[in-house]
Formats: structure tokens, C-alpha cells, sequence
């Protein structure tokens, strides 16, 4: 007979499991950024919004970090690494917001699916994360539902290659956020997760306040209405601060791919926020895209060992 799995079996099993449903927490809490985010694109310059966010989100990090693990000199150690990640989180959200100005929400959702196929290459490339046949037919699905819900269903379209502005700016943002997912494992020398989320977003918050240096003192902060401060707020705590800590938990303990593939769901909560917000749903023809993107994270999840 074989001996029962001791304390240290099962608590490495419980790692990866711990990692899924920190992702589908952080699909969740991902959704409501793009609904509230549409709602307040065209209100403050993205850069200038994503400051603040940021600004917001590293306090409440910061806070967490020193009340439970401290922030050890020892994870100062090479600080051009929250750079990288911070840059690369910087761009991925102004380009989302860039995006938010003119796409929809549910399309904007889509695009943001492509990222586990582009996640799996950088894996590859950065890491020599291998992806299996099945994962890959899973990935392929997933992008294919992605396209059906990004060309509205229409085939015309996308023979034509109609794509939106807005679509364009944020594939290029869904590109950084890829490599940031297998960057975080490469670059990760030890570090707990809040420690190093709190590292990126320093670095993320000097970058922004450079780039947008502009754009921040021009904004009337006090004139912005209750729905742009919501909405920050929800970005800086919700869709950042924890967020952050709950992907870069999971990147250290699932393959990128994996950890990508929850993106998957994120379009039917988007579907779910815009109906709770009064926005209706989609025709039937684009739920077909959604339902393949699902189809996609439960081949990912059955091909997990």
C-alpha cells in the first residue's frame, strides 16, 4: 500500500489550488474595472488617473506590508526590477484606459483573452515554460472566442479586419501585461508578494508622475464628480492593490499560461457588471465567443497536474 501523503505533500498540493482561486478572485474584481472604467475614460488623461490609482494602491500595500511581513532591506536588492515591472504595469494601464475611451467594455474584455496565448510564449521564451498540445487547443479556443466577441459576431468584419481604435491601444497594453506575468517569476528573488507588489507600484507611481507630469497638475482633482472618485478608488483598491497581490501569488505557484487563463472568465463578469449597472447584455451571437472563452479555461483546468 502506498504511504498517505505527509504534512509537506499536502501543503505543496494546496499551493497551486491556493493560486487558482486567487485567480478567480482577481477575474472578478478585473471585471469591474472595465465597466467602471468606461464610465470615467474620458474624464481624467489615463495617465494622470493611473498616478493617483497608483498613489492609492502602494499606501494600502504599503500599510499591509508593514503590519505583517515588514519590507526587509534585502528586498531593495536590485531595484531596476520594480522598474521593468512597474513600467510594464504602467503602460498596460494607460493603454487599457486609452482603449476604455472608445471600446466597449465587453469587447475591451475580449481583447484582454489573448493575453494566456501571448502569456504562454513569453512563459516559453523567459522561462522555458513548456506548453502541452492540450493547452495550446485550449488557448487557440479561447482566442478564437475572443475574435467572435472582438468583430461583434460579424464575419464580414473580421474579414475586412474592422477593428476598433480603442481595440487596437489595448491589445498593444494586453501585450506588456503578458510579459509582466512570467517577468514577475524571473525577477522574484524571494520576496513576498505584498513586498514586491509594493515595489512595483513605486516604481510604477515615479513613472507615471514623469510621464504624466502634465497631464496631473492641469486636472482639477476637486471638480472630478463622485463616479470618477468611485471609480478610482475601486481601480486603486480593488482592481490594483489586491489585484496585484493575488496575481503575483499565483505567478509564483501556477505556469503562466495557467495563471493567464483565468482572463477567460473575465468577459462574462464584465457581462454581469454591465447588466448590474443597467447597461443590458450582448446579443446572442457574440454570448457564443463567451461561451468558447469559457470552454477554454475549463480545458486549461482539467490539463492541471
Amino acid at each position: 500500500m502506498t504511504a498517505p501523503a505527509g504534512p509537506d505533500a499536502r501543503s505543496k498540493l494546496s499551493l497551486p489550488l491556493r493560486g487558482h482561486l486567487a485567480m478567480l478572485l482577481f477575474s472578478s474584481l478585473v471585471a469591474g474595472s472595465f465597466s467602471l472604467g468606461s464610465m470615467s475614460a474620458n474624464a481624467v488623461d489615463p495617465a494622470a488617473l493611473n498616478a493617483v490609482r497608483f498613489l492609492i494602491a502602494a499606501i494600502v500595500i504599503g500599510v499591509a506590508a508593514l503590519t505583517t511581513k515588514g519590507v526587509p532591506r534585502s528586498a531593495w536588492r536590485a531595484p531596476w526590477r520594480y522598474l521593468i515591472l512597474g513600467g510594464l504595469f504602467a503602460g498596460y494601464f494607460v493603454l487599457m484606459f486609452e482603449g476604455l475611451k472608445t471600446a466597449h467594455p465587453v469587447s475591451t474584455a475580449a481583447v484582454f483573452t489573448l493575453t494566456p496565448l501571448m502569456s504562454a510564449g513569453f512563459g516559453w521564451g523567459l522561462l522555458g515554460q513548456v506548453t502541452t498540445r492540450r493547452m495550446f487547443l485550449a488557448l487557440g479556443i479561447g482566442a478564437a472566442g475572443a475574435l467572435w466577441v472582438i468583430f461583434r459576431a460579424d464575419w464580414q468584419a473580421f474579414l475586412r479586419f474592422e477593428v476598433g481604435k480603442g481595440e487596437v491601444y489595448y491589445f498593444w497594453g494586453c501585450m506588456l501585461h503578458a510579459v509582466y506575468t512570467p517577468m514577475v517569476r524571473k525577477l522574484n528573488r524571494g520576496e513576498a508578494p505584498v513586498v514586491f507588489t509594493f515595489g512595483m507600484l513605486i516604481a510604477g507611481l515615479v513613472i507615471l508622475s514623469i510621464v504624466g507630469a502634465r497631464d496631473i497638475w492641469a486636472t482639477d482633482w476637486l471638480a472630478l464628480d463622485a463616479l470618477v472618485w468611485g471609480t478610482i478608488l475601486y481601480l486603486a483598491i480593488f482592481a490594483s492593490a489586491a489585484t496585484f497581490v493575488l496575481l503575483q501569488f499565483a505567478t509564483l505557484h501556477l505556469p503562466s499560461a495557467k495563471v493567464m487563463a483565468y482572463t477567460y472568465l473575465v468577459p462574462s463578469w464584465v457581462i454581469l457588471w454591465e447588466m448590474a449597472l443597467g447597461h443590458g447584455a450582448p446579443s446572442g451571437f457574440v454570448l457564443v465567443g463567451i461561451a468558447l472563452t469559457c470552454l477554454a479555461l475549463v480545458m486549461l483546468l482539467e490539463s492541471d497536474t
